[in-house]
């Protein structure tokens, strides 16, 4: 679905992503470790044409670096930023209105499905936007972002900051989404949540991949967890 090849990335003069090479099979959930400021995110801005970068970046075997984020999102990549963009202005209906884009081969949502996974919601339909509570606006951004019908969303970080309940509801979230054949690379620090969601894992460090495997194999390596993953 999307390969990844020898991506270099820059801000300016700054080098960040140096040579990172990632693949994603048709649906398959990927993680992508790390510790903050290694270039995962910088990774996800790469692919949605945010960030100047080299490289080849294919989806379904046609290139897309160099596109623009209009078109990288209308092909069906979706993107999830941490920092849950919603209108705050705007009510949840009006938010999830504002998602949807033509269904183009991608998997179809529909509200009714979206407030299943998430009933509170549908209660609160009409509440605007920036009245909800942070684990209330990252589900709404997500939803939001799959009324767009995309085959693969990226999502930056989605349990930051989340109550341990709000987190148990974004992990089941991203389960169902993937049941439905989407496909899903995820930015996440919380190394349980990856491990338990994740097919296969990319592990960052110093804006290259240091490590890359089965969520077993990334457990039984400490050494790769001390030098890349723990927060000293």
């Amino acid at each position: 679905m999307l390969q990844v090849k020898n991506l270099n990335s820059y801000y300016g003069k700054s080098h960040i992503l140096q040579g990172v090479n990632l693949l994603i099979n048709e649906g398959e959930i990927i993680s992508l470790l790390g510790r903050n400021g290694v270039g995962r995110s910088t990774f996800i801005k790469s692919v949605m044409g945010m960030v100047d970068s080299r490289g080849s970046i294919s989806f379904y075997g046609k290139e897309i670096l160099g596109r623009s984020i209009h078109e990288i999102a209308n092909i069906g990549i979706g993107y999830v930023s941490e920092n849950r963009d919603i209108f705050p202005d705007l009510t949840v209906e009006e938010n999830l209105e504002l998602g949807k884009k033509e269904n183009r081969n991608g998997v179809k949502w529909n509200t009714e499905e979206l407030f299943d996974l998430f009933p509170n919601l549908k209660k609160r339909i009409n509440v605007l936007g920036g009245v909800l509570s942070g684990g209330e606006q990252q589900m709404l951004t997500i939803c939001r972002c799959l009324m767009g019908c995309p085959k693969l969303i990226m999502i930056d970080e989605p349990t930051e900051g989340l109550s341990p309940q709000m987190v148990d509801n974004v992990e089941k979230l991203l389960k169902r989404i993937a049941s439905k054949g989407v496909s899903i690379l995820l930015v996440e620090q919380k190394l349980t949540i990856a491990f338990n969601l994740s097919n296969r894992l990319y592990v960052m460090g110093h804006g290259k991949v240091v490590f890359e495997g089965k969520p077993e194999e990334v457990k039984k390596n400490n050494e790769i967890i001390k030098e890349w993953l723990e927060v000293s």
